[in-house]
């Protein structure tokens, strides 16, 4: 029978319910679902959220009613309807598991209020509504035996398809591997009530590759470090999962930007090359380094919302454990005393989930200053800007614009930085000041800059539009370093940049209707991650933000001269 005449007679049984309920007729209202999930197993995620929602009423009404009672019927009728939940929900699939575990030897349930969301988050990674989800936990707090449970989950779905596990090493690997096949096989798990056609039919603990199904040339599942061999002997199917665990080894190895970026690529050459169009992918690790593997593809991601970064701090925004579990959890007083035996970069990374950077970090996103979209009433004096002009190679225009007041504060409300080409800036540089009423404005002149400045000042007269233009020429590598170093400490203290859009969102909520706020565009945002890891030892790739913060400075304080030449009379 297809979907739509298994609803009908649910929602007829529906109907049919007494209140308070019978253990019969809920029993029959169960066996119906059953039947349809068995006849429709290519049924569609609101079909099956149509099934749950039936099944959860069943769960509330049995335990309600087995509280009240004590009618052990109640108490099956309960773990009948988790059993049947299992393979669909992943939150069923991992209290049901440990049906027979005593209690304090359970994972989930004494972790559920604080990992529940992360289980929603894979629930949504299986249902894809995301095709990426990266995951950042303290250490010890159970984010990786949740995955291999997650993994144990996904193969019993689906034997025939093909998954990897990979991490820094292949200890990591074999213990993945143990894991795994513990879940599968243990009696003190239940995965065989629920997923009772599945059996590992073949295994190699050498290799760490398991088959749950006889006839496929690939393991359902390879457990393998990253410096295993994988070409060739490793294959993600399309309904498959590449999961990767605790990439970078170390806080030493994360401070070298040669070690981060050759694992880097290892990671795209060796573990993403493994994929195939529609293959998964979680990626769980301690957020060591912005330019770490999982630091990278967030910044690369961070508006695709087919990707996901869940971070959860050990501390809450009131000083308090996120992760007191009901066993075997961490107090407030455990991770306040770590925080003062740690040094501070290695707590904030390891258990706050905000990533360090090189030494050196000119521009730390905690020493600037930020409002929340709003700029002040009085005191306005003038709209500012400056233009770092870019000709390829990777570079980007970057032209800050913001507000002066009369206390000196100037509060960046927009930001252009653009990689375009001219044919593409030029027109959205003449429409910022045009539309910000920029009455003077400075070019960097190297590389084409002083023709960049005359295309624009062309342009704005022929629309009849009146602003001072300048360019002026950039000093050379050495000198430009010194310059932004010297006005760093200016930059700080006047410059006031726009919050997170988060936060300004969150500012927003109680505003009355009509209230404008600024928030930040794209490139906004990406200009903020340039300049706040932008260093003064060591190599940048790219300046932009943090050179035309520096101009604008210059510009504010009249520091741009122009050359003057004698020249012979002409008459």
């Amino acid at each position: 029978m297809d979907f739509q005449g298994h609803r009908a007679i649910i929602n007829g049984l529906k109907r049919q319910l007494e209140s308070p309920p019978s253990y019969e007729s809920l029993s029959y209202l169960l066996a119906e679902l059953r039947y349809t999930m068995e006849d429709n197993p290519d049924i569609t995620l609101d079909g099956r959220d149509f099934v749950m929602a039936y099944s959860g009423y069943i769960k509330k009404w049995a335990t309600n009613r087995y509280s009240s009672t004590g009618d052990r019927q109640w108490d099956k009728l309960y773990w009948d309807t988790l059993r049947f939940e299992a393979p669909y929900i992943f939150d069923s699939f991992l209290v049901y598991m440990e049906k027979k575990r005593r209690a304090k030897k359970k994972f989930y349930i004494p972790r559920r209020k604080t990992l529940k969301i992360v289980v929603d988050d894979l629930q949504d990674l299986e249902d894809r509504k995301i095709d990426f989800l990266g995951i950042s936990l303290p250490p010890r707090v159970g984010k990786s035996t949740l995955c291999i449970f997650f993994m144990a989950w996904v193969m019993g779905k689906r034997p025939a398809g093909h998954n990897a596990m990979s991490g820094h090493s292949g200890i990591l690997a074999d213990r993945f591997y143990r894991d795994a096949a513990k879940l599968i096989e243990s009696e003190e798990y239940t995965f065989r009530e629920i997923f009772p056609q599945v059996r590992i039919a073949n295994r190699s603990a050498e290799k760490n590759e398991m088959y749950l199904d006889a006839v496929e040339s690939f393991a359902t599942l390879t457990c393998r470090g990253i410096d295993g061999t994988w070409t060739g002997a490793v294959d993600i199917s399309d309904d498959g999962y590449l999961y990767v665990d605790d990439l970078i080894r170390d806080r030493q190895e994360s401070l070298s930007p040669t070690r981060l970026e050759n694992r880097y690529q290892d990671y795209l050459n060796i573990l993403v090359d493994r994929k195939n169009d529609g293959s998964r992918e979680l990626m769980v690790g301690t957020r060591w380094n912005v330019m770490d593997p999982l630091g990278r593809l967030e910044k690369e991601h961070k508006h695709d919302p087919r990707y996901r970064f869940r971070k959860i701090p050990a501390l809450d925004e009131n000083d308090e454990s996120n992760f007191q579990y009901e066993y075997g959890g961490f107090s407030t007083k455990y991770y306040r005393d770590m925080r003062e035996k740690l040094d501070p970069n290695e707590w904030w990374a390891k258990f706050m989930q905000k990533p360090f950077v090189r030494e050196g970090l000119l521009f730390p996103e905690n020493d600037l200053r930020y409002f929340y979209g709003l700029l002040p009433e009085g005191g306005f004096v003038r709209t500012v800007t400056a233009c770092d002009v870019a000709w390829g190679g990777g570079d980007s225009l970057s032209m800050p614009i913001g507000a002066e007041y009369e206390n000196g504060d100037v509060y960046v409300f927009d930001w252009v930085f653009n990689k375009g080409a001219k044919e593409v800036t030029l027109p959205i540089v003449q429409g910022k000041i045009v539309g910000n009423k920029i009455q003077q404005i400075n070019f960097e002149a190297n590389n084409g800059g002083e023709m960049y400045a005359k295309y624009i000042s062309d342009d704005l007269a022929r629309q009849g539009y009146r602003c001072s233009i300048t360019s002026t020429k950039a000093p050379n590598k050495m000198a430009k370093m010194t310059k932004i170093i010297q006005y760093s400490g200016d930059i700080k203290r006047r410059f006031v940049f726009l919050a997170p859009n988060s936060l300004i969102d969150e500012a927003a909520k109680h505003d009355p209707p009509g209230v404008h706020r600024y928030r930040r565009s794209q490139e906004y945002d990406a200009a903020m991650d340039e300049t706040t890891t932008f260093v003064q030892l060591g190599h940048n790739d790219h300046d932009d933000g943090a050179d035309s913060l520096s101009q604008l400075e210059r510009a504010i304080e009249g520091g741009f001269k122009a050359e003057v030449k004698v020249m012979p009379r002409l008459f």
